[in-house]
């Protein structure tokens, strides 16, 4: 009968072990799949969880009366004395005589464990800790949003022509907030894949630092704050490249980041227009220097992005992103070193455009030559190492080029200058002659 017994202890310890296993198995899987279209699993696995806890509650019964066994020094194989201890009255067997031994029964059901069920429930909802303004610099990515902005000042500083300082700070007060908007619905929308990457899984709608509703609601303000902005301060052709900046982002590159790897493609046009709206804004048109600008913020996109994303594949490959690393590794490469000697032709094209002096053409070929060094070592030795020094490069790249943009900016006043200089000394020989005649 002992053995018996034995048998089921054993049988109830093996049946809550794979229980619980199976419940941390289910969890981690709800953990995961928060954005597929099995939401039951959580709630499966916080019932088997509970059935887990039930039978080690049962196991933990069952060792204690083995225990008490042992203790009490049983001396005959299957019996009980009458001054044997029970774990609970329930359990308790009825008073017998030495001659006739009883066996163990089972241990009944004891209720589970009323701590270990509450903390299984609160891993359904966590609360959210107050609410404070700082959460809006994560949802707009501040960093982000401000380094976009800077590529806009530029491109109204290199811009010819004198624009009034008003329309400078409308403007980048406008793109900010239109920048804030498009980050802002990016987060909205992609919050149940950024819980599954370890680089995003700590942003501020992940971790219910504030609510999707109220995430929704201040992208939108601010987009339509933006958009408004540069229309009544700007003009119609920035606030239009503004609205459609925000919908090619939130609704074109958010939604094709899961179907496609051309999403890269259509997130550097993004980047591309923000420099062309500054241009915009001080010339109140797009000439083919906005175009130019525009281009070599396309083709910078491309190695920065590129060798980011490379040391992100196991996130991006968990969360579903079709990215270029990830589905296409051979052609990330070779994206990012094509376009990298892009930039070359691109930044030589901008004296003759009449946007840089002559000068540019040479220190504009060492800082490209850098990039190009680093997507050429990432083409042919795609390291996690090399990633990284293209990354990093790309990041220094792109500030230093715009500031050589604005220190060598063509100077067109000072060629009217000149020839005014020619016409006036012209016509004062002129005058000369005539007095000496």
């Amino acid at each position: 009968m002992q053995a018996q017994a034995q048998h089921r202890y054993a049988q109830r310890l093996a049946r809550g072990a794979l229980l619980c296993g199976q419940a941390s198995s289910l969890l981690r899987q709800s953990n995961v799949q928060l954005s597929s279209p099995r939401r039951h699993s959580r709630s499966v696995a916080l019932r088997i969880a509970s059935r887990g806890c039930l039978a080690l509650d049962r196991v933990n019964a069952g060792r204690e009366v083995f225990r008490n066994r042992r203790d009490v020094g049983t001396r005959s194989v299957g019996t009980v004395p009458s001054t044997s201890i029970a774990l609970n009255p329930e359990t308790t067997q009825q008073p017998t005589t030495n001659d006739s031994p009883t066996t163990l029964s089972p241990p009944a059901p004891s209720p589970p464990n009323t701590t270990e069920t509450s903390s299984l429930a609160n891993l359904r909802w966590k609360e959210a800790a107050p609410f404070h303004p700082s959460v809006y610099a994560g949802l707009t990515k501040m960093n982000l949003s401000a380094l976009v902005t800077l590529t806009t000042m530029a491109g109204f500083a290199v811009a010819p022509g004198a624009a009034p300082v008003s329309t400078l700070l409308w403007t980048t007060l406008g793109t900010g907030l239109c920048i804030a908007s498009a980050n802002t619905i990016n987060q909205w929308i992609e919050a149940p894949y950024d819980a599954q990457m370890a680089r995003t899984r700590t942003r501020v709608l992940v971790r219910h630092a504030v609510s999707p509703h109220h995430a929704f609601a201040a992208g939108t303000l601010a987009g339509l704050a933006g958009v408004t902005t540069l229309a009544a301060f700007v003009n119609p052709i920035v606030a239009v490249l503004g609205g459609a900046n925000i919908l090619l982002y939130t609704c074109v590159y958010t939604p094709m980041k899961r179907t496609s790897i051309a999403n890269t493609w259509a997130g550097a046009v993004v980047g591309a227009i923000p420099p062309m709206m500054g241009w915009a804004a001080s010339t109140g048109g797009l000439e083919p220097g906005a175009w130019l600008m525009g281009a070599i913020l396309y083709a910078w996109q491309f190695p920065h992005f590129n060798s980011l994303s490379w040391n992100l594949r196991p996130d991006y490959s968990k969360a579903g992103y079709r990215m270029m690393s990830v589905v296409d590794p051979a052609l990330n490469g070779r994206v990012s070193l094509r376009y990298s000697l892009a930039m070359f032709p691109l930044c030589w094209a901008a004296p003759y455009l009449g946007l840089t002096s002559v000068c540019f053409a040479g220190t504009s070929t060492l800082i490209n030559g850098y990039m190009a060094y680093g997507a050429y070592k990432f083409w042919r030795m795609p390291t996690e190492k090399s990633a990284r020094f293209l990354f990093f490069g790309s990041v220094v790249h792109l500030p230093i080029l715009l500031g050589l943009m604005m220190v060598h900016k063509a100077r067109k006043g000072d060629e009217e200058d000149e020839e005014d200089d020619w016409y006036i000394l012209s016509q004062f020989r002129k005058l000369t002659a005539y007095v000496n005649a």
